[in-house]
């Protein structure tokens, strides 16, 4: 039998949930109105006469963008970019992580202080550019061109991450670990057999954290990308945005859709994937941030 609610709890319920749907709202309503300017007529767009429906609807500006080559160029160097940064970023973690946890490990305290270090205080913008540009160079001088790497290799530390996977894994009863290389398991079959399956929560979390920070990736993207055929779909957004916001640019556009529209529909399908793979691993997201956050 279901205990009957105070005054004070029901109006705390109704509060709540009050609040939490004006939050879902305001979140939902950018993308939802992206989606209408995308497939709205030129003049209701231009004239601001969308609030939350399309008018006059129509798909061309769909069909401009999924016909521009550069567009799917910028996709799939986004696609290469996530993929590789957030493996990379994750095995470097991972054993980063896993090296930290060890209570044996020479200076262990003196690591992880210097890992908390560059939490708190950053070298700043420039040096970081300059650090950056001797990066490229090397990997310039042993045969790397691809810019695509730098973005991947040298811009994939991530201090946080790292310590959510370290407290996950001294969060793993050491009788489990004992008891492993008592049956003749190495170092590496302890974390993969052991550390890595008991901490899964707290890697898919920190998995989707690099997913989305190299997805979203843009401002380290356009200083160090220089060749356009290798920028990713968030510098080609900007750039676009850049050419159909000048004024003289534009001076002769006669589509029936308006220039912004194309704009909104590059945002709807640089969203689209992370909607896509945001249920898959939300599940796991408050228990892995939970484990790996707290410290016992």
């Amino acid at each position: 039998m279901k205990r009957k609610l105070e005054v004070s709890e029901l109006i705390f319920k109704i509060i709540s949930y009050t609040l939490l749907t004006v939050f879902a709202l305001a979140c939902l309503y950018p993308f939802v109105y992206a989606i209408s300017a995308a497939i709205s007529g030129r003049s209701a767009v231009e004239y601001g006469q969308i609030v939350i429906l399309p008018k006059a609807i129509q798909f061309d500006a769909f069909k401009r963008m999924f016909g521009d080559n550069m567009f799917w160029n910028a996709y799939s160097n986004t696609l290469f970019i996530t993929f590789y940064g957030t493996v990379w970023a994750l095995l470097y973690s991972i054993l980063g992580a896993y090296a930290l946890s060890k209570r044996r490990l020479l200076f262990r305290k003196v690591f992880n202080f210097f890992l908390v270090f560059t939490m708190w205080f950053s070298a700043g913008i420039v040096p970081q550019y300059l650090n950056y540009l001797d990066t490229k160079s090397v990997f310039n001088g042993i045969g790397i061109t691809d810019d695509k790497w730098l973005v991947v290799i040298a811009m994939g530390m991530a201090a946080m991450n790292i310590i959510l996977l370290r407290n996950a894994f001294e969060g793993v009863p050491s009788e489990i670990e004992e008891a492993a290389i008592v049956d003749g398991a190495s170092e590496f079959q302890v974390l993969s057999k052991v550390y890595l399956p008991m901490s899964k929560s707290t890697i898919a979390t920190v998995a989707l954290f690099f997913g989305i920070s190299r997805w979203n990736g843009y401002f380290w993207a356009r200083q160090m990308i220089s060749n356009a055929n290798e920028h990713p779909l968030q510098v080609f957004i900007r750039l676009r945005l850049e050419e159909f916001t000048d004024a003289e640019a534009m001076a002769g556009w006669n589509q029936p859709y308006a220039s912004d529209s194309v704009i909104y529909a590059l945002i709807v399908c640089s969203i689209v994937p992370i909607l896509i793979i945001y249920p898959f691993i939300q599940k796991y997201f408050a228990k892995g941030t939970n484990v790996g956050g707290v410290k016992e």
